[in-house]
C-alpha cells in the first residue's frame, strides 16, 4: 500500500497520515519535515525531488504533503490518493487548534514547524480556487491508476480511514 495524502494546510493531512500509519504499520513521511529546516530554509528543488524518488521506490509508504511541483512523483507510484478538499474555514480552524496545542514552533509529534503569517492565511483561504484545480488536474494526469478519494469533511475523512483499514485487512 502506497498512500499519497494531499490537501491545504490545516486540512488534516498529518492527522489522517498518522492514523493510517499506525493502523497499517506503514512508514509515514511528512514532506514539510523534509522540505523545511527549523529556520524555514528550504531544501533545493532537485534534492527535494530526489528524496521523494527514493521514498516512493519503497514498497509501502504514506506521504503527506501538498507540494504540487513534485506531486507527480508521488502520484505515479501511489496505490491510493487522498485529496482533502476541506472548506477554508475548517482548515483555518485546524491551524488555530494546532497553534494552541503546540504553541507554534516545532511540533514534537511530527517534526513539522508551525509558521503562520498573512500570506499563509491568504493561501489557505484561496486554496480551493487556486491550488485545487491544479491538484485535480495532476491527479487525473498522473494518478488515474490509483484509488482516488476526494474528501470534503472531517467526518468523511474518518469514514475513509476506517474503510481503508478494513480493506487493507491483513495486507500489512
Amino acid at each position: 500500500m502506497r498512500i499519497a495524502i494531499i490537501g491545504c494546510g490545516g486540512s488534516g493531512k498529518t492527522t489522517l497520515g498518522r492514523r493510517l500509519a499506525t493502523a497499517l504499520e506503514a512508514p509515514l513521511t511528512h514532506l514539510d519535515v523534509l522540505y523545511y529546516d527549523d529556520e524555514w530554509n528550504t531544501l533545493p528543488k532537485d534534492k527535494f525531488a530526489a528524496v521523494q524518488e527514493e521514498l516512493v521506490a519503497q514498497e509501502r509508504w504514506i506521504i503527506d504533503g501538498n507540494f504540487a511541483s513534485t506531486l507527480p512523483i508521488r502520484l505515479q507510484r501511489a496505490t491510493t490518493v487522498i485529496f482533502l478538499d476541506i472548506h477554508p474555514l475548517i482548515c483555518l480552524a485546524g491551524i488555530a487548534r494546532r497553534r494552541i496545542k503546540h504553541g507554534g514552533g516545532q511540533n514534537d509529534a511530527t517534526g513539522v514547524y508551525d509558521r503562520i503569517h498573512w500570506g499563509f492565511i491568504k493561501y489557505v483561504w484561496g486554496y480551493r480556487k487556486t491550488m485545487g484545480p491544479r491538484v485535480r488536474s495532476l491527479i487525473l494526469e498522473h494518478g488515474g491508476h490509483a484509488n482516488v478519494h476526494v474528501v470534503r469533511s472531517r467526518r468523511a475523512a474518518d469514514r475513509l480511514v476506517e474503510q481503508i483499514i478494513r480493506t487493507a485487512g491483513g495486507e500489512n
